[in-house]
């Protein structure tokens, strides 16, 4: 039933639903390479990442969009990934942590602080927070703290906020 195939296509035709019964084919591109899911189409696209793709970067926290530890980038925006239906993000070019870094495995600037600024503690939520920061460094490439606190609004039960803003500030002057 459910399952994920890599196709070798053509990007103009990867904007479609397939109907399958009860399921569908959704065709996206995750992580730079075009993927057909198949599945219901309001199953939550977290679940659809992790399960039939297998990627394990976005986690589940609260299922209520609320803590950040699922957030994905779909077309350049932070969203939650537990509450968007797969069938909303036919044709969306999804990018998980796992597809922040080069392609060489070279880490982007914001995983580079992370680790320069020793960020994580347990770790469980900071893949939503690197995509977060990242829209954030996207729309405004100087955050000031304020923005910071307005942009990132996920939830770090180990507490490391202080650590996170510097990451955040020494990743936007590395980007500068």
């Amino acid at each position: 039933m459910g399952g994920a195939t890599t196709v070798d296509k053509a990007p103009s035709i990867l904007y479609r639903i397939v109907y399958i019964g009860d399921e569908v084919m959704v065709s996206l591109i995750v992580n730079g390479t075009p993927t057909e899911i198949e599945a219901d189409d309001d199953k939550p696209l977290l679940w659809a990442l992790r399960e039939d793709v297998g990627l394990l970067g976005p986690k589940y926290g609260c299922g209520i969009a609320e803590c950040g530890a699922c957030r994905v980038l779909i077309d350049g925006e932070s969203v939650p990934s537990c509450i968007t239906p797969l069938g909303s993000v036919a044709g969306a070019s999804v990018v998980t942590v796992e597809g922040l870094a080069e392609p060489d495995g070279t880490l982007s600037a914001i995983q580079q602080a992370w680790i320069d600024e020793q960020v994580p503690q347990c770790g469980f939520c900071q893949p939503g927070f690197l995509i977060a920061v990242t829209a954030l460094l996207a729309e405004t490439p100087r955050p000031t703290d304020a923005d910071i606190d307005a942009a990132i609004t996920n939830i770090c039960r180990c507490g490391t906020y202080p650590r996170i803003r510097r990451a955040i500030h020494r990743a936007a002057a590395a980007l500068a």
